[in-house]
C-alpha cells in the first residue's frame, strides 16, 4: 500500500505542472473565448450581457444593411489558399527530402540546416524580404511582365500570388523534415522488388515509396495546413488586403473594429474547421494506408 501511495504521489508530482499549464493557458482561455462569442458587443468592443448569437450572424454576413458574402468568401479563400500552399509544399518537399536522404551522411545535416535556418528569422523580416523581391521594378517582376503575367509597373506584390509564395516559403521546412525522417526509414528492398517486377517509376512510387512515407506526409500536412489556414503576418504584409484570410478577419475585430464577440466567433470557426480538417486527414490517411492506422 505504501508503494502504491508513493507511486501515486510521484505521478501527481510529475503531471501536475503540465496539467496546470494546460488548464491555465489552454482550457481557461478557450472557455473564455467561447463565452465571449455568445455575448453582446458593448462599449469599446468589450463583450457584455445579454447572451446573443449576433456575432455569429455577423460572421455569416448578416448586418444592418442586409446580407453580404464577404466573410464567407474570406473563409473559402482561407481554405483554398492553405490547401494550395500545402499542395505546392508537398510537390517541392518530396523530391527535396528524397534527394537529401540519398546524399552522403556528412552532407545531410548541412543540407537540412540550409532548409531550416531561414525559419529561424522573424516571420515579419522574411515577409518584408519577399515584398522587396516581388515589388515593381525587380528582376522577378520584370520577368513576370515579359511573360505576360502582370502589367508593367504593377509588380507581383501585393497579390494572392505573393501570399502563396510567402506561405510556401514559410512552411516548407515543416514538410521536408517529416518526409526526410520517413525516407531515412525507407525499406529499399521493397523499392528494388517493385523494379524487379518491371514497375514503372510511377508504379514504384505508388506501391513501394508512398505507403512507407505516408506517416511523414500526414504529419507534414498537419504542420503546414493548420498554421497556413490561420496565418496572419504573411497575408497582412504580402496580400495588401487582396488575399485576406480568416486570421486577418479575427485580428481586425480585436484591434481595429472593436468587436471582440465577432472576433471570438471567428476564432471558434477556425477551431471547428481545423478539427474537421484533422478528421478528414485522419480518414484519408487510413484509406490511403490500406486501413492501417496513421497517427496524426
Amino acid at each position: 500500500m505504501s508503494s502504491l501511495r508513493r507511486d501515486t504521489r510521484f505521478l501527481l508530482a510529475t503531471t501536475a505542472p503540465g496539467v496546470f499549464f494546460i488548464v491555465v493557458f489552454l482550457v481557461l482561455p478557450s472557455a473564455y473565448l467561447v463565452a465571449m462569442a455568445f455575448l453582446s458587443n458593448g462599449a469599446y468592443g468589450l463583450p457584455t450581457p445579454p447572451l446573443s448569437l449576433q456575432s455569429f450572424r455577423e460572421l455569416a454576413g448578416f448586418g444592418f444593411l442586409g446580407w453580404s458574402p464577404g466573410n464567407l468568401y474570406t473563409l473559402i479563400r482561407s481554405v483554398w489558399q492553405s490547401l494550395l500552399a500545402t499542395a505546392i509544399v508537398i510537390l517541392i518537399a518530396y523530391p527535396a527530402a528524397y534527394t537529401i536522404s540519398r546524399q552522403p551522411a556528412r552532407w545531410r545535416p548541412l543540407m537540412l540546416l540550409a532548409i531550416v535556418v531561414p525559419s529561424w528569422t522573424n516571420q515579419v523580416i522574411r515577409s518584408v524580404g519577399w515584398m522587396n523581391i516581388l515589388a515593381p521594378g525587380t528582376p522577378v517582376s520584370d520577368l513576370a511582365v515579359w511573360i505576360g503575367l502582370t502589367e508593367p509597373q504593377m509588380g507581383l506584390f501585393p497579390s494572392q500570388f505573393a501570399v502563396i509564395v510567402g506561405l510556401v516559403y514559410n512552411f516548407l521546412p515543416f514538410m521536408v523534415l517529416p518526409l526526410y525522417a520517413a525516407f531515412e526509414r525507407l525499406d529499399t528492398e521493397q523499392v528494388e522488388a517493385a523494379r524487379d517486377l518491371f514497375a514503372s517509376p510511377v508504379g514504384v512510387f505508388r506501391h513501394a515509396v508512398f505507403p512507407q512515407t505516408l506517416p511523414g506526409l500526414m504529419a507534414g500536412t498537419v504542420l503546414v495546413a493548420i498554421p497556413a489556414f490561420g496565418m496572419y503576418v504573411v497575408t497582412e504584409l504580402l496580400g495588401g488586403g487582396k488575399a485576406t484570410m480568416i486570421g486577418n478577419l479575427v485580428a481586425r475585430q480585436f484591434v481595429q473594429a472593436s468587436n471582440w464577440p465577432l472576433g471570438a466567433a471567428g476564432a471558434i470557426i477556425m477551431i471547428v474547421v481545423t478539427l474537421i480538417g484533422l478528421k478528414v486527414l485522419r480518414d484519408l490517411g487510413r484509406r490511403l494506408g490500406g486501413d492501417r492506422e496513421v497517427l496524426l
